[in-house]
């Protein structure tokens, strides 16, 4: 009995605590399932998805649409997000390092607090981009490029 309501416990409190992810109805909630179940979604539509929390280690999400995306606080060590429409999404306090972001569109992205080592950003669109209070060291960036 007593390691029954222990269990119970555990599993209630790991739920309470779980990230509360979300999409809206279709498309997006078919590749956000996807997404938390491969960690592959190359190329999904993920416009606006609620993704704060979420343990994305190694995701492949290159070419992925993620603009008015929230990520807050998400591990996305490791990711492959190069080519990734990322404009206006809430990257705050988001882990990512070893993350790639090569080519990505990160445009008005709120990248406050993050934790940014060793990211490749090499020709990465960062027009307005707030990186307040962000860390990072070994960053590739690359700066210019061709018209």
């Amino acid at each position: 009995m007593r390691q029954t309501l222990l269990t119970a416990v555990a599993l209630f409190s790991t739920l309470s605590l779980a990230a509360p992810i979300s999409a809206q109805a279709g498309e997006n909630q078919a590749q956000v399932k996807r997404l938390l179940e491969t960690g592959a979604c190359s190329g999904c539509n993920l416009t606006g998805v609620n993704l704060s929390g979420a343990h994305l280690i190694g995701a492949d999400l290159r070419n992925a649409n993620l603009k008015g995306a929230n990520l807050k606080g998400a591990n996305i060590e490791g990711a492959d997000l190069a080519g990734a429409n990322l404009e206006a999404a809430n990257l705050t306090k988001v882990f990512a390092s070893g993350t790639t972001f090569n080519k990505a569109n990160l445009t008005n992205a709120d990248l406050s607090g993050s934790h940014l080592h060793n990211a490749q950003v090499d020709g990465a669109i960062m027009i307005g981009t707030n990186l307040t209070g962000a860390d990072g060291f070994d960053i590739n960036l690359g700066i210019g490029g061709e018209l």
